[in-house]
């Protein structure tokens, strides 16, 4: 890889590592408790949503704690985490307990915490005019062509999560042994750094880093939405949360679901929402793929029964090759807002 190359992405990981350095500083005065004490409000703990999407325009606008002010709730914003995985220990310490992601890390999370429950779902992208996604990226002039040539390879994924899914769907739909192939335990910020260095041959790239890597000069081998995928988008919160103040919970879920469809009909409007310059902002082909992103991204919305179902297929999958130090039953991680009163 040209010199110039191998800079940006260790650039990249760089800032994703100190993103994380920020969000590890911010979570460790969090209060464990769902109320703070201030009326006995509730208290949605929420990471830093960044500059674009939904919820930095909520943070921006003070739409969230305006509607959350109405069920005796507000909003506290935390630092920023790369994924799902990366969040577990702030989640595990009650620094966060709102949090989105895939039903890939739930389960890795539920499966030696069960303190939290899916209380939303969001079906998968799948037209090929949406944003980059997620998926597997190789150096450009790498010899990896296709989920074949991982064989005797080093491949970074996020450790019970979207990325090691994504790995193992792909390697069971091309017939290549899993254990031919070598899983590099790492969260983004860390592969980043491992990726541009070459101590890893691949890498399952997830959330922002799958685009960031991209624009960086990144080779795709294939990407998430080309996979017959069970792993829906979701959102958790902690049992303790929900349990106090379901409203709350609900009405965050309104107001994300309202926020979508507008972000659908008017994507341009939900990019760089504090800062149009400096390194947060994106521009160029990152912006226009931003704005394809969020242009298909689809609304969360409540469970359903064959939810479960796909529920199911995941767990199965990580089961099948270890990936989960204890069973999680599917029936008991989803919330049920039918006791809820309306």
């Amino acid at each position: 890889m040209p010199t110039t190359t191998l800079r940006r992405f260790r650039r990249a990981g760089a800032a994703l590592a100190a993103a994380a350095l920020a969000f590890t500083a911010a979570a460790c005065g969090g209060d464990s408790e769902a109320a703070d004490g201030k009326g006995g409000r509730t208290v949605l703990k929420i990471i830093d949503p960044g500059n674009a999407g939904v919820l930095a325009y909520a943070k921006k606008t003070g739409i969230l704690d305006k509607e959350l002010a109405k069920v005796d709730a507000r909003v506290e914003w935390g630092g920023h985490y790369a994924s799902f995985t990366a969040a577990t220990d702030a989640i595990r310490a009650g620094a966060i307990n709102v949090q989105s992601g895939a039903i890939s890390p739930a389960l890795g999370y539920l499966s030696s915490t069960p303190d939290i429950k899916i209380f939303s779902f969001s079906d998968p992208v799948t037209d090929q005019r949406a944003g980059a996604g997620d998926g597997l990226v190789v150096k450009p002039d790498s010899p990896i062509k296709s989920v074949q040539d991982l064989v005797g390879k080093k491949v970074a994924v996020n450790r019970a999560g979207h990325g090691e899914y994504l790995l193992l769907l792909a390697l069971e739909q091309a017939g290549v042994p899993v254990d031919r192939v070598e899983r590099v335990y790492m969260q983004p910020d860390q592969a980043a750094g491992a990726f541009a260095a070459g101590k890893v041959d691949a890498w399952v790239a997830i959330v922002d880093a799958f685009p960031e890597a991209v624009a960086q000069g990144a080779r795709v081998v294939f990407r998430g939405r080309d996979l017959p995928s069970d792993d829906l988008g979701i959102t958790v919160a902690s049992n303790k949360l929900l349990a106090e103040n379901p409203k709350a919970v609900q009405t965050y879920l309104k107001v994300v679901q309202d926020l979508v469809a507008e972000q659908r009909a008017n994507p341009e409007k939900f990019q760089n929402i504090f800062e149009d310059k400096g390194p947060r902002a994106a521009s160029g082909e990152r912006l226009k793929n931003n704005v394809e992103t969020a242009r298909y991204t689809n609304p969360p919305r409540l469970p359903k029964a064959e939810d479960t179902a796909s529920i199911e297929k995941v767990a199965a999958l990580f089961k099948k090759y270890g990936v989960l130090p204890n069973p999680v039953d599917p029936a008991a991680v989803v919330f049920d807002w039918t006791k809820v009163p309306s």
